[in-house]
C-alpha cells in the first residue's frame, strides 16, 4: 500500500462522573463495578456538545497536526450511532466547519463502534485509487445508557479524526494492510425512535467481540506474515477496560504492548470513537519505526484491523495540535444530578 496517516485529532469532553457516583443512585456496589469493568469515571458532553460539535473539534485538531489546506480534502466520512440528525448529514456540517466545503464529498456512517474504522478504510481506498489527495475519517460519539443499565457506568463521549493521503514525506504513519471480519451477530441494538440500545448481556462478549476482534487480528498477521513480537504497540476496542487486555492476552500481546493506548478506565467507552483515540494516544507517544496493530469492533458484528509503521515525520507534527493527555487530564466532575440533566435523561 502507498498510503499513510498524514494527521490525526481528538476532542473529549472536559466533564467526568465518576463511577461512585452512578453506583450510588442505583445502590451498587461501587468497588465491585470498577472490578468487573476496570473503569474509574467516564467523560460528559455538556448540554451544547453533541456528536457534530465533537467531530468539528477532533477535525480542526487533525488538520493543524497534518498542516494542510482543507480544500485540498476530497472526502469527509463521519462514523456515529449517536448523530445529532436521523436525516441530515453530520458530514457536511463538519465540512463547512474546516473550510473544507464545497468541492468535495460527504458521508454519514454507522456500524456501531466501527464506523469510524470503516471510514478510514473508504479513504484509504479512494486515495490509493487517485480519487482525490487527502481523505478524512472521523469516529465520534456521545453514546447512550439507559439509566440503570451497566451501559451507563462506561457510554460516554468524544470522537478521533484521521486524515489519509500518500504514504510520502508528510505521512507519520505508512499503513501496511487491513482486514475485516464481519458476520450477522445481533449483540447490541437499538431500534428507530428508541432513545438506548438493548444488549445481550454476557453475549456481547465471547461470540461478539472475542470472535470478531481476535478473528481480525488473525487475519491480519496471517496476510502480513507478522507476529504479536513485530508490534510495538496494540490497541483494540475498548468498551471496558478488561476485553481489550483479555484480546491482548489471547493474541500474544503483552500488557505493556496495550496499556499506553488503553483509555476507557479514565475516560469511558467513546463508541465510534474509542479505538481512534486509542491509536491517537499511541502516536502522541510513539517514534518513528515503531510498528502499530490497530483492531475495532462494531457490534452486529465486525471488527476492522489495520497495521501502520510510524513515520519520521510525528517528530515533527505531534505538538501542532492537543493530545489525548491534555482531554484527559482536563476534567472538571459533575454529580449524578447534573450528569442526568446534561444528558437529559429528565424530561418536563
Amino acid at each position: 500500500m502507498n498510503v499513510g496517516i498524514v494527521g490525526y485529532g481528538v476532542y473529549i469532553p472536559r466533564y467526568r462522573i465518576k463511577v461512585e457516583e452512578i453506583a450510588k443512585i442505583w445502590g451498587e456496589d461501587p468497588e465491585r463495578i470498577k472490578r468487573g469493568l476496570m473503569v474509574e469515571e467516564k467523560s460528559v458532553p455538556a448540554p451544547d456538545e453533541d456528536t457534530a460539535t465533537i467531530a468539528v473539534e477532533a477535525a480542526r485538531n487533525a488538520v493543524k497536526r497534518a498542516g494542510i489546506d482543507p480544500q485540498e480534502i476530497g472526502a469527509i466520512y463521519v462514523g456515529s450511532e449517536s448523530h445529532p440528525y436521523a436525516v441530515k448529514p453530520t458530514a457536511t456540517i463538519v465540512a463547512e466547519a474546516i473550510e473544507a466545503t464545497p468541492r468535495l464529498t460527504a458521508a454519514d456512517f454507522e456500524f456501531a463502534c466501527k464506523a469510524g474504522t470503516a471510514g478510514i478504510q473508504t479513504c484509504i481506498g479512494a486515495v490509493e485509487a487517485g480519487m482525490m489527495k487527502y481523505g478524512m475519517a472521523i469516529g465520534a460519539d456521545t453514546a447512550q445508557g439507559a439509566p440503570g443499565d451497566p451501559l451507563e457506568y462506561t457510554a460516554a463521549a468524544g470522537g478521533g479524526a484521521f486524515i489519509v493521503g500518500k504514504n510520502n514525506g508528510e505521512s507519520l504513519a505508512m499503513v501496511e494492510g487491513t482486514y475485516s471480519y464481519t458476520t450477522d451477530t445481533p449483540d447490541f441494538w437499538r431500534r428507530e425512535m428508541r432513545p438506548y440500545p438493548k444488549h445481550g448481556g454476557r453475549f456481547t462478549g465471547k461470540p461478539a467481540y472475542f470472535k470478531h476482534v481476535i478473528s481480525a487480528a488473525h487475519g491480519l498477521l496471517r496476510q502480513l506474515k507478522f507476529t504479536p513480537q513485530d508490534f510495538t504497540y496494540a490497541v483494540f476496542h475498548q468498551p471496558n477496560g478488561k476485553f481489550p487486555l483479555q484480546a491482548a492476552a489471547e493474541l500474544g500481546f503483552s500488557k505493556e504492548q496495550v496499556l499506553p493506548g488503553l483509555l476507557t478506565p479514565k475516560i469511558g467507552n467513546t463508541y465510534s470513537g474509542a479505538s481512534l483515540i486509542g491509536l491517537a494516544s499511541v502516536l502522541d507517544q510513539a517514534r518513528p519505526g515503531d510498528r502499530v496493530l490497530v483492531v475495532s469492533f462494531g457490534s452486529g458484528a465486525g471488527s476492522d484491523a489495520f497495521s501502520m509503521v510510524v513515520k519520521d515525520a510525528i517528530e515533527e507534527k505531534r505538538d501542532r495540535a492537543p493530545k489525548v493527555v491534555d482531554y484527559v487530564n482536563t476534567k472538571a466532575y459533575v454529580d449524578y444530578s447534573t450528569y442526568a440533566k446534561y444528558r437529559k435523561l429528565l424530561v418536563r
